[in-house]
């Protein structure tokens, strides 16, 4: 089992150094380019999640302002809590090690209080966000790639109406939620994982 966690995400060697994937959202489309040799777990975590078509139906659902600019922050989006789409979690690839760090514009995984549990989530900044790199005592979060087309997007996310949440994500949840019509790889060959897909089953007392 060990073995087969691994072969899960390790990059394949036919991936390109950069792999682009475009998000095609209900705001207008965003086009990433995944640093696949320089975090090849976390981007083949992505990628496991893009290939499976895991993202389709899924949401940008927060949107965090900084306080003193509120054209500044971050937009997070992907799974959330939707247990169905889950894959098995991926070790931290924290930036003191891919040398990848949280500028404007760049794409990171989104774990819990456990640093090495990324699933399904995401996170794209607005403006250079240098508290989630990896410093002493903490370490922060894997950024694996940068948005190459649709900044203007991301923009517009991030300054949509926000309320509710908690914690942390108290006053940030986005009103109206922007939907994730479909992720699609633009270079490589799509690797899905065969697993089971129970969230295209429709149950008579769901609604989504």
């Amino acid at each position: 089992m060990a073995l087969a966690g691994l072969l899960l995400v390790a990059a394949g060697p036919s991936d390109p150094p950069v792999v682009r994937v475009r998000l095609v959202t209900s705001a207008g489309d965003i086009v990433v380019a995944l640093e696949a040799r320089r975090a090849p777990k976390t981007v083949a975590n992505f990628l496991r999640y893009v290939d499976d078509g895991r993202l389709e139906g899924t949401y940008f659902y927060r949107a965090a302002r900084r306080k003193g600019d509120p054209k500044l922050g971050f937009v997070q989006g992907g799974i959330g809590t939707d247990a169905r789409r889950i894959l098995p979690s991926v070790p931290l690839e924290p930036t003191s090690l891919t040398g990848l760090k949280h500028l404007n514009g760049t794409i990171s995984m989104a774990h819990g209080a456990d640093p090495n549990s990324a699933h399904g989530n995401f996170s794209i900044m607005v403006g250079d966000n240098p508290a989630l790199d990896a410093r002493p005592g903490n370490p922060g979060y894997a950024a694996f790639g940068r948005v190459i087309g649709g900044m203007p997007t991301v923009q517009r996310i991030l300054a949509m109406p926000t309320g509710g949440g908690r914690g942390a994500m108290r006053g940030q949840m986005i009103l109206r939620r922007v939907t994730i019509q479909r992720a699609e790889r633009l270079d490589g060959v799509a690797k899905p994982t065969g697993r089971a897909k129970p969230w295209l089953i429709k149950l008579p007392w769901r609604k989504d």
